[in-house]
């Protein structure tokens, strides 16, 4: 995620490092670089212009500490400002109303369709009724994605392929959520490849008969300064709430993010981060300019594992550990627990000054897979009890996984290697020389 602008403006930050001072010299040379780094990034010019203008006058107007390197100073500088382009602080989605109406818009192949299945399953985990309405007449493929998606996350949906009339779908929706006591319903509309007047007139009618609650602009972040035209272009006629960015786990340049909020003025309220239903994440401006800095967000991803692990399952876990009675079940168990949070390379990019490191990794979300078929190849007399492995095992289990027998012998070394570590911290608490780590909420 922003790869190439993090590591652009990283270069372009350390033309400060080293100096003793800020001065108009090196100032006009780092701006320059970052102005570079936006403009490649798809910003708009005179957003880039203006950004970089007010990092200059900051930047010459700050006196450097004897704590504060110029390069730390300009790098909390250049947060600062990310954070104001992108919108200051996170903004909610209004849910008002009974039921609270969503109404989603955007081009066709946005991820509008997919990402209003997101949008329901996260607000179905927050404990709200939900109900998906098919309003996209002119595609029977959309009509049949949104029922699937439905019957994914287990929510109702409203389809009506008789009629040709979205206000009238739409409506009839809003009678059915409101007989069956769903909280909030969520409207997919038509899409097309560019902004026309039928569509814009279609979603305009939906509005003025909806009167919805939250209206939703959806956009491919991979599209950049693209992506800002059209959303000013479904802004004038709707005047929407807040706006989506999908496909934010590719190599998104930046350019949407960074420039949405100051041509149209409206909040980015969530991200799309991959193609399974539960990567979807709130947009935390901060967070995000932290992680363009590469400084990772560790936040986000304490969260991602508390929505993951429930209080009872920590504490399980917590006392095989200290019993020393962790086995290769309980493994499997985690391996599927931590896919669940996401793709692998953005997890891991999360960690302070971990990401700079792995972006030319090719970090597969099949990382886990060869482990995977290691451990079910063993039988559940082997997977609570690895020390009965023997080599005759050993060959079994790699036969049947389809790997190698150094591959089982590594697995077997370091799933080892991990339980000492935890039998030495485990030592470390027992005599007060070590901190207990709680585990869940």
């Amino acid at each position: 995620m922003f790869e190439s602008l993090s590591s652009k403006l990283e270069k372009a930050i350390k033309t400060l490092k080293g100096q003793g001072r800020i001065t108009d010299i090196n100032v006009a040379e780092t701006v320059k670089e970052i102005r570079k780094a936006l403009i490649d990034a798809d910003v708009n010019y005179k957003i880039a212009k203006q950004f970089t203008d007010n990092v200059k006058a900051k930047a010459m107007g700050e006196d450097v500490i004897n704590s504060i390197s110029p390069g730390q100073l300009m790098v909390k500088i250049v947060n600062d400002e990310l954070v104001a382009h992108l919108g200051g602080d996170k903004q909610d989605i209004n849910l008002s109303g009974s039921p609270a109406i969503i109404l989603m818009s955007g081009l066709q192949g946005s991820g509008k369709t997919t990402f209003s299945g997101k949008l329901a399953g996260y607000l179905k985990s927050k404990g709200l009724t939900v109900m998906l309405a098919a309003c996209d007449v002119y595609r029977p493929a959309a009509i049949e994605q949104l029922r699937v998606v439905a019957e994914q996350i287990k929510v109702p949906v409203h389809l009506d392929t008789e009629t040709k009339d979205p206000v009238k779908i739409a409506n009839d929706a809003v009678q059915k959520a409101k007989e069956i006591g769903i909280k909030v319903l969520i409207i997919d509309t038509a899409g097309r490849l560019a902004v026309d007047t039928e569509m814009m007139n279609e979603i305009s009618r939906l509005k003025s008969s909806l009167n919805p609650s939250e209206i939703l602009f959806v956009v491919d972040a991979m599209t950049g300064q693209d992506a800002v035209n059209t959303a000013k272009a479904f802004n004038d006629v709707l005047n929407f709430d807040g706006v989506v960015l999908t496909k934010m786990d590719g190599d998104t340049r930046g350019g949407a993010a960074l420039s949405i909020k100051s041509v149209v003025n409206k909040p980015i309220k969530f991200i799309g981060t991959g193609e399974k239903l539960d990567a979807i994440d709130l947009f935390y401006p901060q967070r995000m300019a932290q992680r363009i800095l590469g400084m990772g967000d560790i936040v986000t991803l304490v969260e991602r594992a508390q929505n993951i692990y429930d209080k009872e399952e920590a504490e399980r876990l917590h006392k095989k550990l200290t019993q020393d009675k962790f086995d290769f079940e309980d493994f499997l168990n985690q391996i599927q627990q931590i896919k669940k949070m996401g793709n692998i390379k953005d997890l891991v990019s999360m960690i302070p000054g971990v990401g700079k490191a792995i972006k030319d990794l090719d970090i597969s979300d099949d990382a886990f897979k060869g482990i995977e078929a290691i451990i079910r190849s063993m039988t559940p007399q082997e997977r609570k009890n690895p020390d009965i492995i023997n080599g005759s095992r050993k060959k079994r289990i790699a036969a049947g996984s389809g790997t190698e027998l150094p591959q089982v012998n590594q697995l077997l070394k370091q799933f080892e290697d991990m339980r000492k570590m935890m039998r030495t911290m485990n030592k470390m608490q027992g005599s007060g020389k070590g901190m207990r780590m709680p585990l869940g909420r």
